[in-house]
């Protein structure tokens, strides 16, 4: 399987921006990678935007957010307050964000929603990314949810014992308020990074799981 990665090198340096609609949208669908990347390139440089929140939730996503983005080189941590479930028909604020996103972070790498995500809050994230960010290596990631929407993704990350435990770890750990739901529990997260990790023969056994629409070599 063909592999790819960014130039390594001491003075190696890179723009991260990560995208969730969500509170803990970013450390389900990628947080074992920004670990990895984290660990493997000392220099990066994480912008991490949350676009829903409310009191107690933003308070559970920016500990999260320092949790997963303890070891960064540098990071800038964005919880907005935009409404859950109502994203499109506040569309033009929110595209507004992203237009002064645009002219603040310049992203080597961008992760955010994939586009077929039945949520519409999720879709309209992922739409708006591809809409302003129009020359970048995107990344789309995947949740799992009661939908059923879960596709065939194309590009993977073969993660380490270390940082999927890390990952399933820090979540359940820090998103206390959504404890009381079914899907939330470590037996659904390890799954899909176990079926992934199938699909992808992660030596591992565990890898997370992306959609890659456009990538030039």
């Amino acid at each position: 399987m063909l592999k790819i990665e960014f130039e390594s090198t001491p003075s190696s340096s890179y723009n991260i921006l990560c995208l969730g609609a969500h509170c803990d949208d970013i450390e389900i669908g990628c947080g074992g990678t920004i670990l990895k990347l984290i660990e493997t390139y000392p220099n990066l440089n994480i912008h991490w935007v949350v676009f829903s929140s409310t009191p107690e939730r933003k308070q559970e996503a920016l500990d999260s957010a320092d949790i997963f983005l303890k070891k960064a080189a540098k990071r800038t941590i964005v919880i907005q307050n935009f409404r859950d479930g109502f994203l499109p028909y506040q569309g033009a604020e929110v595209k507004d964000y992203f237009e002064q996103l645009k002219q603040a972070f310049k992203p080597d790498a961008i992760f955010t929603h994939y586009r077929q995500d039945f949520h519409q809050d999720h879709r309209l994230i992922s739409e708006l990314t591809w809409n302003t960010f129009r020359n970048h290596f995107i990344l789309e990631y995947e949740i799992p949810k009661y939908d059923g929407d879960l596709g065939n993704p194309n590009f993977f990350v073969h993660l380490s014992p270390a940082h999927y435990q890390q990952k399933i770890k820090f979540i359940l750990d820090t998103f206390k308020t959504q404890k009381g739901k079914a899907w939330f529990t470590e037996e659904l997260f390890q799954s899909i990074l176990r079926i992934r990790g199938m699909e992808s023969n992660a030596p591992s056994c565990y890898a997370e799981a992306f959609y890659s629409r456009k990538m030039v070599f």
